[in-house]
């Protein structure tokens, strides 16, 4: 019984993380840069929830909206003021220089709202646990809600991308942004619409993360943040399915490692399984070769 806990347990954490990999896989996918600030949106979306529920005496419902409407916004203009103008920039550091740069002013810009101290967080799931086999086997709410919130997301955000138009002109962006621009598709407003969707993603995996690990600090979204890319990437980065099955299988080694190795090896354990994975496959479980043009 203790097994199938920590099953349940690890398809919860790798929920979230697959979550958040969301995120990390579309901005890619699409826009080929590489968020590093998407751990720290995480964090901005549980001290939104937080001051809502607190200072407001919010309800859970609305904090969770307010969060991912603050998150939302905030992943736009990331993309407009931080990334946008280094698009086209030759060298992919300067992107990737400026999101750890990104990642650094949201840290210290709640670290001075907020201060350095962990705050408790209240869980914003209302419903009571679930026991099984006469309380051998106790599911908490949080987890059951991860787990339907992970399976729910995926179908409507696949959905969304095969069967509308945005969704399709993300499509097309992630193919060829030239071709797509001279057939009458919005670059810019497309790839600030997959920031905006993976930002408001984000604040949904920080608000159900920080209800199931009720603390919630400046640097919360760090190594979920990284956790969650290490999970775009085991799955292929790139791959919406990907994003969810790399999730789940590093939130399920990350708890069976903690449980039956060490709690101080478990991360060790995590990254080192994606090397394995990537030198046998390196493009990830799903994820395909890229053919570069010359």
């Amino acid at each position: 019984m203790s097994l199938l806990s920590y099953l349940i347990n690890g398809i919860s954490l790798g929920s979230v993380y697959a979550i958040i990999a969301l995120g990390y896989t579309m901005v890619y996918g699409i826009a080929r840069m590489l968020n590093f600030a998407h751990g720290d949106v995480i964090m901005v979306g549980g001290y939104a929830a937080l001051t809502m529920m607190l200072s407001y005496n919010a309800n859970p419902l609305i904090a969770v909206l307010t969060a991912i409407v603050v998150c939302t916004v905030l992943g736009i203009v990331i993309e407009a003021v931080a990334y946008r103008p280094l698009r086209e920039a030759a060298s992919p550091l300067a992107v990737l220089i400026t999101a750890i740069g990104v990642s650094y002013l949201l840290q210290n810009v709640v670290l001075l709202a907020f201060g350095p101290n962990p705050k408790s967080f209240q869980s914003v799931i209302p419903f009571p646990d679930l026991k099984l086999a006469d309380g051998a086997l106790n599911i908490s709410a949080e987890t059951i809600v991860t787990i339907a919130s992970c399976i729910v997301i995926m179908i409507v955000l696949t959905t969304f991308i095969n069967k509308t138009k945005a969704g399709q002109a993300m499509l097309a962006v992630s193919e060829d942004k030239g071709a797509a621009q001279l057939m009458g598709i919005n670059v810019n407003k497309t790839i600030a619409l997959t920031f905006a969707i993976g930002s408001g993603l984000a604040a949904v995996a920080g608000v159900l993360l920080c209800s199931s690990y009720p603390s919630l600090s400046p640097y919360t979204g760090s190594m979920p943040g990284i956790k969650a890319f290490v999970a775009a990437v085991f799955g292929g980065i790139g791959s919406i399915p990907g994003a969810m099955i790399g999730g789940i299988i590093l939130g399920i080694i990350e708890i069976l490692g903690k449980a039956y190795i060490s709690s101080q090896l478990a991360d060790a354990i995590v990254f080192a399984v994606l090397i394995i994975v990537l030198l046998v496959k390196p493009t990830g479980l799903l994820g395909k070769k890229i053919q570069e043009k010359v």
